[in-house]
């Protein structure tokens, strides 16, 4: 059973496909329909269930394409109009300019060169055709000192080059003079309503002192050229879309860094970038698409927020269900002043930097909830987003490089996300990679340094890829709850339809998880047919290295999970695959060797806990019905170490713990050998496999079970081990 949503965009497919049981149930969690989303499968399943998650790929050319308007860059002087600016003045050569005063008029479609230095006046296209205007940018410094300099309010289209070899810079007035309180465009020092295009390879410096950048009120198209931005609000806006080929493009922004705003038609709204350089740090958001976001290359520098290090600092299990989340925001506002001035620009955040640069006086929140309702005196207000990449709908990222440093989520959506492949350097102070709908890694090398929560969705599929997750909360986290993020939704949480059938999903890729909360934390089931997982987890005995809710089903790949044993879970006997599940009556030193052998030597998995541990758990296909297996801790190995787990090589000298024969799909073991599983709780639910010894979790309630017991296996605890053995798995 399976729950279909559909959007309107023709040859674009997102789909998620499940293969299910016959007592599987259907998902309810709303998936946002979107530019990049033609289809959207979503289909979860039950305890015992198996479960097979793809997303298709979209491009950049699925979205946005660049016709030989965009790409042109050629000019003739022998037919071009040429604008000579000087001071408050200018002359004008050819046809379709006049001046007056200190504004250029452009009235027709054609080329118009200008050079020189307009000090205080404005260059303004008015083409009442479908006519395009090509404005090229040979060497001009354009300042205006009560609007924007360059002000596009009408055309079919503007393509503005930068001249090969030449620096341009734009810089427009910290307070705008209107005609009337009604007025409220242009906004930006360079303000189209007209597509805007722009190319070339000089350079172009933006200063947005009243606030934005760059916005274009339909499409805004950058295809080449160096781009530098300052702006009081946000650094390029394109209300359509914002589609970059190339270039390399720096923004300093007091609002969102990059950002498409039209959420009125689904087809609308987004950003799709093929390559180029972007280093961007702003206050807000880094790129943002109102419908989706899709990025197929490029280099990225993101710092948002003041960077994690400016982050709430937050403890585990904040926002129920280990969802925790970054603070309520601040408020914007706006107000026009009676006499045709704009005291500060549209959605200016109140009290931040960009206020004290707007000039004049900017409207303080609205903190009172009751005069809200009030629509004569209310004002415009919005929750502050910090996050790096951010997509309204889908998100989807087929390559590039990213180094980003959020004070929110550092990649987020409100619908799902896809990573087919690229390279992640992540420090966030709240989600790394946060989907309100699917989050589903087929690809890349993602490394996420610091975060609250390393991996959030609810579901999430992980069938590719090399991923390593430190995180103060949870790992990896499926339908967490609700987050206390500003700006993910008017309530300002990330949502979830939660529910038990929510679902992890894990078939492929290298996964590496360093969590002070749950390890892998599934607020429904997990499926696991493949790929290397590796959970360091808690210390604590609130929090597990694995926590479920359903079933956790495991019929291939590598498990390794040690940490905390008060909610210790384990695979469930469902599996085809084999696993163990040990408790340790002590504390075990960080750093200790854990070995994992059978009769004939050949070791099964080496590793070495990143942190302290009283339990651990192996799954391999190696471990067989009826084998015998020795557990042993300390001694070397001369094989190489990857994230803790070694390869290769020999182990030797370790001292052993327990041995024991393998007779059903999960060998629950202590220091006295075989025993029974509890059969606890193990979170809210631990598939009926669960917790090995009680304790109570914030998030949980009260895990069932006591401390195991029970004989002990034929082998001997306590003893050295002798000889060397070969090492072959792990």
């Amino acid at each position: 059973m399976s729950k279909f949503i559909m959007a309107s965009k023709a040859g674009l497919v997102l789909l998620l496909a499940a293969v299910m049981s016959a007592c599987g149930t259907t998902n309810n969690a709303d998936t946002s329909s979107s530019a990049a989303t033609a289809a959207v499968t979503t289909a979860v399943a039950t305890s015992g269930s198996a479960a097979n998650v793809q997303l298709a790929s979209v491009k950049t050319a699925d979205l946005v394409s660049f016709d030989e308007e965009d790409v042109a860059t050629a000019w003739s002087a022998d037919s071009a109009t040429t604008i000579a600016l000087s001071g408050t003045g200018a002359t004008v050569t050819g046809s379709g300019a006049v001046v007056s005063g200190n504004t250029v008029t452009i009235s027709a479609g054609g080329t118009y060169v200008l050079s020189g230095t307009l000090s205080d006046g404005q260059i303004i296209i008015d083409v009442q055709d479908d006519s395009s205007v090509h404005l090229v940018l040979n060497g001009a410094t354009l300042t205006n000192s009560s609007s924007a300099p360059v002000y596009i309010k009408e055309a079919g289209k503007v393509i503005m080059t930068l001249e090969d070899g030449t620096v341009n810079t734009v810089t427009d007035a910290t307070k705008y003079v209107y005609p009337d309180a009604a007025t409220d465009e242009p906004s930006a020092a360079i303000f189209s309503k007209a597509d805007l295009t722009i190319n070339g390879t000089g350079t172009l410096k933006v200063t947005g002192n009243y606030n934005d950048g760059i916005t274009s009120k339909d499409d805004l198209k950058i295809v080449s050229g160096t781009i530098e931005v300052q702006a009081a609000d946000d650094g390029l806006v394109g209300k359509d879309l914002v589609a970059v080929q190339d270039g390399s493009i720096t923004i300093k922004a007091e609002g969102d860094g990059i950002k498409s705003t039209n959420d009125e038609d689904t087809e609308k709204g987004f950003i799709a970038i093929s390559g180029g350089t972007f280093d961007i740090t702003a206050a807000n958001d880094g790129i943002q698409g109102e419908t989706s976001l899709v990025i197929d290359g490029g280099t990225y520098n993101l710092v948002t927020g003041g960077g994690s290090a400016n982050a709430e600092v937050k403890t585990g299990d904040q926002g129920g269900f280990g969802g925790g989340g970054f603070g309520g925001g601040g408020m914007r506002g706006q107000a026009p002043s009676g006499d045709g001035t704009q005291a500060a620009p549209p959605e200016m955040p109140a009290g931040d930097a960009a206020a004290g640069t707007a000039g004049g006086t900017t409207a303080p929140a609205d903190t009172n909830a009751a005069a809200s309702t009030d629509t004569a005196a209310a004002t415009e207000t919005e929750s502050v987003s910090m996050k790096g990449l951010k997509a309204g709908g889908d998100l989807t990222v087929n390559g590039g490089s990213f180094t980003i440093d959020s004070a929110d989520d550092a990649v987020h959506s409100n619908s799902n996300i896809s990573i087919t492949d690229g390279e992640f350097q992540i420090e966030t102070g709240d989600d790394g990679i946060h989907a309100d709908s699917l989050t589903a890694i087929s690809g890349g090398t993602i490394k996420i340094t610091k975060s609250y929560e390393g991996i959030e969705g609810a579901n999430i599929t992980i069938s590719g890829g090399d991923i390593d997750v430190v995180a103060s909360d949870d790992g990896v986290n499926v339908a967490g709850g609700n987050d206390t993020n500003a700006g993910q939704t008017a309530g300002g949480q990330d949502q979830f339809a939660g529910s038990g059938s929510n679902m992890l999903t894990i078939t492929g890729g290298t996964l590496t998880v360093d969590a002070s909360g749950d390890g892998l934390d599934s607020n429904g089931s997990i499926i696991m047919s493949g790929g290397t997982v590796t959970v360091y987890g808690p210390t604590n005995d609130g929090n597990g290295a694995l926590d479920y809710d359903g079933s956790f089903e495991i019929t291939g790949g590598y498990l390794i999970a040690a940490g905390s044993a008060g909610m210790l879970q384990a695979p469930g006997d469902a599996s085809s695959q084999y696993s163990i599940a040990m408790t340790f009556t002590d504390s075990q030193e960080a750093g200790q060797l854990v070995n994992l052998k059978d009769k004939d030597g050949n070791t099964i998995a080496t590793f070495a806990p990143a942190k302290s541990y009283r339990s651990v758990v192996i799954s391999s296909p190696d471990l067989k019905e009826g084998g015998s297996y020795t557990l042993s801790t300390g001694g070397s190995s001369t094989g190489t170490a990857v994230d803790g787990v070694y390869t290769d090589g020999t182990y030797s000298g370790g001292t052993e713990v327990v041995s024991f024969d393998l007779s059903s799909s999960v060998t629950w073991l202590n220091e006295s050998g075989v025993t029974e599983a509890t059969q606890g709780m193990g979170g809210m639910g631990g598939g009926g496999r669960g917790g090995m010894s009680g304790g109570t979790r914030p998030d949980r309630g009260t895990a069932g079970g006591t401390p195991p017991t029970g004989a002990p296996s034929a082998g001997t605890g306590g003893t050295t081990q002798s000889g060397t053995d070969s090492e072959t798995q792990m």
